[in-house]
């Protein structure tokens, strides 16, 4: 069933309060600013309707020109890790992050990431639809998420043609769907968008078993799920998988590494990650290194300084001092 949150049944004085209210309960905390004459004349009119497939958030925010801001005061508050995908279904948009500005018209879309600042600029009236999913759904590494927010994916090149339509019915009939049908239709737009962005980053895969591919990028996927099992095994994989254990390692031995390296390493990123999250009072080390799977606190301080050449309470006190300084 679809939530509507519009600002046609609310006077006009509360609009924009209403608005960010409406938007920052949709997606995460932000920072929401309007036009001077919208914001004197209390015309402002916008809408948003949020359906859900399983992991997958699905919302189109139809509104007047606003610019919405994310901004590393509002990312120190709050813990929510999500990647979007903004696809632009009217008029024209600008999604800033990382030093890089997509424009986006009709049919392209892009990529954000709310563990990092951003911003959203609508000059005219809009429609956008947006796909919401936990950070590690798609099972990239850090330096892979990095490399493709604020770049425009045109709609009408290469595998976007096939993933920008997808998107856009998978918006319209998402009200429709029941739970079941839901999550295969979650895990489809999953495949498709880590096709498309393997694409993007130059990992040509022809020559390869295009099939061992998929299973390999649902199988990161799933580890990026899970990191916070400590549970977690080559064992428990396999079997969500259907595939026996050898294979497994198999697949990761093409890759050059081990599964439990692989899962070693992106909790370790994880980690990092966490202890780096701007803020006055930074997170405890063991509550951090709980919260991704590790039990052993002396292990993780370990692996942690093999890893980075620090310990875990030195890479903390390390992006303190360089939040406070400013330095690079």
């Amino acid at each position: 069933m679809s939530l509507v949150l519009t600002t046609d049944t609310v006077p006009a004085g509360d609009r924009l309060a209403y608005w960010h209210d409406a938007v920052c309960g949709t997606f995460v905390p932000l920072d929401v600013s309007t036009p001077k004459d919208s914001s004197t004349s209390g015309s402002f009119s916008g809408a948003v309707t949020t359906d859900r497939l399983g992991h997958l958030q699905i919302s189109t925010v139809d509104a007047d020109a606003e610019r919405v801001f994310r901004t590393p005061r509002l990312i120190g508050r709050d813990s929510d890790e999500y990647l979007l995908i903004g696809l632009q279904s009217r008029g024209p948009a600008l999604v800033s992050q990382d030093g890089r500005d997509a424009m986006l018209r009709p049919g392209d879309f892009a990529f954000y990431d709310t563990t990092r600042p951003y911003t959203l600029s609508f000059p005219d009236r809009f429609q956008m639809k947006v796909f919401q999913l936990p950070r590690q759904a798609l099972g990239l590494r850090e330096s892979d998420l990095r490399r493709i927010t604020g770049v425009t994916i045109p709609g009408d090149e290469g595998p976007a043609m096939m993933v920008s339509p997808f998107l856009a019915g998978l918006a319209v009939g998402a009200g429709g769907c029941g739970p079941q049908v839901g999550e295969m239709l979650a895990h489809n737009a999953v495949d498709l968008l880590t096709t498309l962005i393997a694409e993007r980053l130059g990992r040509d895969t022809a020559g390869t078993d295009a099939a061992r591919q998929s299973l390999l990028h649902r199988i990161r996927a799933f580890i990026g799920c899970h990191l916070a099992d400590p549970d977690l095994s080559p064992e428990a994989i396999a079997a969500a998988h259907r595939i026996s254990v050898r294979y497994l390692h198999r697949l990761f031995q093409s890759e050059g590494t081990t599964v439990s390296r692989w899962i070693q390493h992106r909790r370790l990123e994880e980690c990092r990650r966490e202890l780096g999250r701007p803020g006055r009072m930074g997170p405890a080390v063991a509550a951090v290194a709980h919260r991704w799977g590790f039990t052993n606190p002396a292990h993780f301080s370990r692996v942690f300084r093999a890893a980075y050449g620090m310990s875990p309470r030195e890479w903390q006190a390390a992006e303190v001092t360089r939040a406070r300084t400013g330095r690079p």
